[in-house]
């Protein structure tokens, strides 16, 4: 892979992540180009004119040319989409990636169509916001976030290490390597689960009699509730068996509180809390 100065890179997709990651990689590394490719004319438009992106794009065919690494920043089918019609395009020795929260059907169909001169690293921003679209984009997101990466024996020591060089140049703290099938696992705990939780609490009959009363406690667990609908619904079906199973245990976990409540049982209410505390603050710890 050639030095980070000497590179081209095309970003696919400006919303939430595709432009935060575009605005972090302007803001620290020094690229060749750096493009864009959209078929949103007000977001290309927005990132030419504030210098974020040197050229923007509808048609791929030039950037995917004539760039080393493509960062697919879409929605997990029209990821796979773009990739497979464009196959043709890539140039040759380019490293592609994506940012899509599922990997294992992703880096399977992928690899059906890959060509043998590119590379496919499957990939993760564990960061985000509750909204989306490039208005909202933001590369301060990325700072101190992990970032998984799904590499596979297809896969050369040097491409894995330049795209994780790149990922905490622009402001990744961690790297995380693990397998498809691994990350869907998760995942399905880790992210889908709370967006889950987070619409059952809005979408209760109680909301509407409550919104008086409601604190930073219920603002807080709901917070991702104001989702990416499409997004995340194209994510959970995907992800169908692993978030199934986490409900599961989620279910089997209310009902054995339930127990405990309805039997006055304090000590294990306090044991869960007491618990569920130290655990928190861990998280707290390794943030800092």
């Amino acid at each position: 892979m050639n030095n980070i100065e000497d590179l081209n890179i095309t970003v696919v997709g400006l919303g939430l992540i595709g432009g935060s990651i575009a605005k972090a990689i302007r803001k620290n590394l020094k690229v060749r180009n750096l493009w864009a490719v959209d078929l949103d004319i007000n977001a290309l438009s927005e990132s030419k004119k504030s210098g974020i992106i040197d050229n923007c794009y509808v048609d791929p065919k030039y950037p995917l040319q004539n760039s080393e690494i493509v960062i697919m920043c879409t929605y997990p089918d029209t990821t796979l989409d773009f990739i497979k019609n464009n196959m043709i395009h890539f140039k040759q020795n380019a490293l592609i990636t994506d940012t899509s929260g599922i990997k294992g059907k992703i880096v399977t169909e992928v690899k059906k169509v890959m060509r043998d001169d590119l590379e496919f690293i499957g990939g993760h921003p564990m960061s985000g916001k509750e909204t989306f679209g490039y208005q909202f984009s933001d590369d301060a997101i990325f700072l101190g976030a992990n970032y998984i990466l799904t590499p596979d024996e297809s896969n050369t020591e040097d491409s894995v290490s330049f795209l994780k060089e790149i990922l905490l140049k622009i402001g990744f703290k961690k790297i995380v390597e693990t397998t498809p099938q691994m990350h869907d696992e998760i995942i399905a705990y880790t992210s889908q689960l709370p967006h889950v939780i987070a619409s059952l609490l809005m979408t209760n009959s109680k909301f509407e009699k409550s919104i008086d009363c409601i604190g930073g406690s219920f603002k807080d667990i709901t917070r991702v509730a104001d989702i990416n609908c499409d997004l995340w619904c194209q994510l959970l079906y995907e992800n169908k068996k692993n978030i199934l199973s986490e409900l599961s245990v989620l279910i089997n976990d209310i009902n054995n509180i339930c127990d405990i409540i309805n039997n006055d049982d304090l000590h294990s209410l306090e044991s869960i809390f007491k618990k569920s505390s130290i655990l928190r603050k861990e998280i707290n710890y390794e943030k800092a």
